[in-house]
């Protein structure tokens, strides 16, 4: 009779030639809080070195096995890994992806307490030219913890497609007997399924699971304009239809609009890329999920929507090859004055897509929710008497003419109060301008005068052109804005959860007025509100925490130093890729909003590094990191972009390059920067000229020395100028890496 112990946790990893990846993905299993658990590794017949790093695996940790099979694809061999399971629960992980150290904890640790059939929990994605960003499709369905639910209590569930975010119960698993079909795509049915099946459900809001994409878009679902990736596209889509069909009309709408805006305009897309003699077969494969989507999915969709439909239904693959291109360009061609119709309805060439004959006229006509007026934030700055906010308002599908008004307005409550516009045109990606900038003034004795039970104003925008006339909330594409102070109280410009701009008056904050570097601490200096009481600085890390108490002077002033080396804990980061922290400090319960602080301050233990950086709101955060290069500062002069930023013991500045990589490659292109090593300071610039004639090329900062090279991580504090509009050129920030584009 058997002895051996038992597993709590089965975690299923099927590798197919992911010699480039695989390391750190096992590293990450390895790390886990959750420590009862086993690795069956599925070598589904690879070719490159993933077997001999999984038999390396095997005989440093007696909790990895490996079983090896021909190649027969991803569902296969997740079939063949869960035969040889033993735990009391059940989990997949994609071979190049990376699980966050506390995720298993997590996910376990809430079944055990509901006793629910499965848990799910949310999801990044993340590569070196974008850094980390949440996942679309998890964004809403775990958005918030949701204990024991059921996708009929929340159908947000129902577009939940990956089974890699979940841990199963195994008896559950067997009860129902699970299989994956051998095909791409075939995630789905199988969670669609136990989602159906499931008894309830835990929803986890954090992340649990970072989703890798590839540079070289090599990965199943980077190659979705495969014909065979297509094919299984629209085969698992059927089966999803139709067990909705069977088992739950009540969560038709919301499954048929997603394949809609998904899996629809995917198929439309790759008639942009296909051979010729695929065009036919495309084509099929879209009549096919056409004539499948329910009518309803296209009530109140755009008309981009309704042509893309009505294109399959005809078979029309010259309109559909025109529309792959249009949504390739980022789907808003402006149109030449000359095509604008002075009355509704406007029409499709008005984009670059002319109507077609034979094409009946509602699926070319605008609705009225086609002609949007998108207004938008850009930059802020705080003048001696006034915020001035610049962006741009365009409506939809119309092209600017000089005759357009735009009145933009603060909003409180219900009451407008008419702003100072000035208007300017703004370079297009040909070099055209378009009437489409504004500046407004906000004055400060307008937002100081704001009534006493009002804590925050929107901006509202109206543009009239023509006889269309629009009005929106204006959005705010800045992601961190300054504040400043207006009298006794503070006025932090932010993005709202609805992506709007929001400016929040605030009084009665702990503030942070200065931090130092102090040997091995780090000083942190404010003021307490009027009445504070705390006597201590609280920073939690994981399941414990560091109190480091305060010492208070008059004034509510006070200091606390926290002791570096007693953070930083370089073999458990939250962030697998990036290998951070991000700790919010307290005092009380209260946030630290930063109103005096210009800069990050950081200080360095080993190879690690403890940095004050700032939330989107202006609020202290501190992220405990690697010691890497940093970028703290962003200038543009003219033709050229330099970067710079602070020097660390032990890290390599001799090498900085804007990075982009080939077309469904791995291999980059660099331009390399000019650098200047000054005392404790790195500067590098490029020359925008430098950058070549790549219409289309996003370049990444990069340090590519001796080492791995990593996408350079900017400070937060750098970040509140961007996006910047250059010449011809476009500097922005993405998950806190910085890029250079086009325009």
């Amino acid at each position: 009779m058997s002895t051996a112990v038992i597993p709590r946790l089965s975690i299923v990893v099927p590798f197919y030639d992911v010699e480039r990846y695989f390391g750190p993905c096992l590293d990450s299993l390895a790390r886990q809080t959750f420590r009862d658990f086993e690795v069956v590794l599925v070598d589904d017949g690879s070719r490159d070195g993933s077997a001999a790093i999984a038999r390396e695996w095997c005989e440093r940790d007696s909790r990895f096995r490996l079983i090896s099979q021909e190649n027969r694809g991803m569902g296969p061999a997740r079939n063949a890994g869960i035969e040889l399971a033993r735990g009391e629960y059940l989990t997949f992980v994609d071979s190049d992806d990376l699980v966050p150290r506390h995720a298993y904890e997590l996910l376990v640790g809430s079944l055990d307490r509901t006793s629910s059939s499965l848990a799910g929990g949310n999801a990044r994605r993340f590569n070196n030219t974008s850094g980390v960003r949440q996942s679309y499709v998890h964004r809403i369905s775990y958005g918030a913890d949701r204990p024991a639910t059921h996708v009929t209590e929340w159908p947000e569930l129902a577009i939940d497609r990956m089974v890699w975010n979940k841990v199963y119960r195994r008896t559950f698993w067997d009860q129902f007997r699970y299989e994956f079909p051998a095909m791409r795509y075939e995630d789905w049915p199988v969670a669609l399924k136990a989602h159906l099946d499931a008894v309830t459900v835990d929803c986890v809001a954090a992340p649990t699971y970072y989703w890798r994409e590839r540079e070289s878009g090599e990965s199943v679902t980077q190659l979705k304009f495969q014909f065979g990736n297509l094919e299984d596209r629209v085969r698992s889509a059927g089966m999803i239809l139709d067990m909705v069909d069977r088992r739950a009309p009540e969560l038709r709408w919301k499954v048929h609009r997603h394949l809609t805006l998904i899996d629809l305009a995917t198929v439309v897309q790759a008639f942009g890329s296909a051979p010729e003699h695929e065009l036919e077969a495309v084509l099929a494969l879209g009549r096919r999920l056409t004539g499948r989507l329910d009518p309803e999915a296209f009530v109140g969709a755009s008309a981009i929507e309704r042509l893309e439909y009505h294109g399959l239904q005809s078979g029309d693959v010259e309109l559909l090859q025109r529309i792959a291109r249009y949504r390739a360009g980022g789907g808003r061609p402006s149109a030449a004055p000359a095509e604008r119709h002075p009355v509704l309805p406007w029409r499709y060439r008005a984009r670059g897509l002319p109507e077609t004959p034979g094409t009946p006229p509602d699926v070319h006509r605008l609705s009225r929710g086609d002609l949007e007026l998108r207004a938008a934030a850009t930059n802020l700055i705080w003048d001696h008497d006034a915020l001035l906010v610049s962006g741009t308002a365009v409506i939809d599908h119309l092209p600017p003419g000089a005759d357009d008004t735009l009145r933009i307005a603060l909003l409180a409550g219900l009451r407008e109060t008419p702003l100072t516009v000035d208007r300017h045109p703004v370079r297009g990606s040909g070099g055209e301008e378009r009437l489409i900038g504004f500046t407004a003034r906000v004055p400060r004795e307008l937002l100081a005068a704001m009534p006493a039970k009002r804590e925050a104003v929107r901006l509202i925008a109206t543009l009239r052109s023509g006889s269309v006339r629009r009005r929106s909330l204006l959005q705010m594409n800045m992601q961190y804005p300054v504040g400043d102070r207006i009298g006794d109280a503070w006025f932090q410009p932010v993005k709202a959860s609805d992506g709007r701009l929001l400016i929040r008056r605030m009084r009665g904050e702990t503030e942070l007025t200065a931090a130092e570097a102090d040997g091995g601490d780090l000083v942190l200096t404010g003021q307490l509100p009027p009445g504070g009481t705390a006597t201590e600085l609280v920073l939690s890390r994981a399941a414990r925490e560091l109190r480091a108490p305060l010492e208070t002077g008059p004034d509510n002033l006070f200091t606390v130093r926290i002791p570096v080396a007693e953070v930083v804990d370089a073999t458990s980061p939250d962030d697998p890729f990036l290998g951070r922290t991000n700790l919010i400090p307290k005092i009380g319960d209260a946030l630290i909003l930063i109103t005096g602080l210009p800069g990050a301050v950081s200080v360095q233990q080993g190879d690690r590094l403890l940095t004050v950086a700032r939330s989107p709101g202006q609020y202290l955060n501190l992220v405990e990191m690697p010691a890497r290069v940093t970028a703290a500062r962003v200038h543009v002069d003219g033709w050229s972009v330099t970067v710079e930023g602070p020097r660390w013991a032990g890290v390599d500045y001799e090498r900085i390059v804007w990075r982009r990589f080939l077309p469904n490659s791995d291999d980059p292109v660099d331009a390399i920067c000019r650098i200047t090593l000054d005392g404790d300071r790195w500067q590098a610039q490029i020359g925008l000229d430098d950058l070549g004639p790549a219409e289309d090329a996003d370049w990444t900062l990069f340090a590519a020395g001796d080492g791995l090279p990593y996408a350079i991580q900017a400070e937060t504090f750098a970040l509140t100028s961007l996006p910047r509009a250059l010449d011809r050129h476009r500097l922005y920030a993405r998950a806190g890496t910085l890029h250079l584009e086009k325009n």
